[in-house]
């Protein structure tokens, strides 16, 4: 049960294990299946366990995680996922297709030939061939990061609701550095629709240049999204259930400032973007768990592959 679970420094080094995956090794998540706990994964027992609420009116403060040296041992998981929460609810989530795990520097992805036409084949001609090969260009995966100054005495006192939300905050700004990379790979080599101005008729344009795929995402920078959302064609748009700006094509508005002004991608999110990583969220822990909180790094390694060019357009505003 989570009360036995021996909580040591180590376990944050096991190979290729997080330090959540070695608790639900200890403390498997199945065995609550039908209890009250089984909402909670193995870190959260913990935090139940050692009585630690991090949200809340009762909200504990910084210092209730350095109550004994097991408590200290969750701290770094807590500071990581506060992290993660941020950076994983941004604009990344919604323009990528799919996450590959790579555990060198370099990635060299499948390239698709697929330029024979797709049409009905007489029964004695060979069917047209689309060929995957593996690429000659390698993916440079680049680290991201940064560097959290925050001394224990500072912060002992803070309430873990309001630090999470600082946090978190590094998260957005940490993912908004990585975006800016994944929009340069997508508006590369993109098709264009050329428009002397960003208008409903310049995202109709966009919309009808999609032929297999379709337009699912429309990306823009601050600026042109206020223009967009002006736009009286627009009036009407609907909301999607988590407050997303549908357009009339059935496309969801994203907005970030990753992407700079005057152009406009659309994608389809299912096709176009792959984004490689080295790993998650990596961070110093030994450092948090002595109380060494001035010296508090994140990082993550990553890089971007177009997968499939046909599903990613552009308006270009000259």
């Amino acid at each position: 049960m989570y009360n036995d679970v021996k909580l040591e420094k180590a376990m944050y080094n096991l190979s290729g294990k997080s330090f959540t995956a070695a608790l639900e090794e200890l403390d498997p998540s199945a065995a609550y299946i039908g209890t009250e706990l089984e909402a909670l994964d193995a870190f959260e027992r913990q935090l139940k366990r050692f009585n630690i609420r991090v949200s809340g009116a009762d909200c504990d403060c910084v210092e209730k995680f350095f109550t004994s040296a097991e408590t200290a041992v969750l701290f770094p998981e807590y500071v990581k996922r506060s992290i993660a929460k941020g950076f994983e609810g941004t604009v990344l989530s919604s323009v990528t297709a799919v996450k590959t795990v790579c555990e060198s520097g370099q990635y060299l992805g499948c390239v698709l030939d697929d330029t024979a036409e797709y049409s009905a084949t007489a029964q004695t001609v060979q069917l047209p061939e689309s060929v995957v090969t593996e690429g000659e260009t390698a993916v440079v995966l680049e680290k991201y990061g940064r560097l959290i100054n925050a001394s224990y005495e500072a912060v002992r006192k803070q309430r873990l609701d309001v630090f999470g939300v600082m946090l978190r905050g590094i998260g957005v700004k940490l993912a908004v550095s990585v975006v800016k990379k994944a929009m340069s790979v997508l508006a590369e080599d993109a098709a264009a629709v050329n428009a002397a101005s960003l208008s409903y008729a310049s995202l109709a344009e966009l919309y009808g240049s999609f032929d297999c795929f379709d337009m699912t995402t429309v990306i823009a920078n601050p600026s042109d999204a206020s223009k967009i959302a002006a736009m009286e064609q627009l009036s009407d748009s609907k909301l999607s259930a988590d407050g997303k700006m549908i357009l009339p094509f059935g496309s969801e508005l994203v907005k970030t400032s990753a992407l700079e002004q005057n152009t406009i991608l659309g994608i389809d999110k299912n096709f176009a973007l792959e984004f490689v990583t080295s790993s998650g969220l990596v961070m110093e822990t030994d450092k948090l768990i002595d109380r060494q909180l001035d010296q508090i790094t994140v990082s993550i390694t990553c890089g971007f592959r177009k997968i499939m060019p046909d599903a990613v357009k552009k308006i270009v505003i000259s």
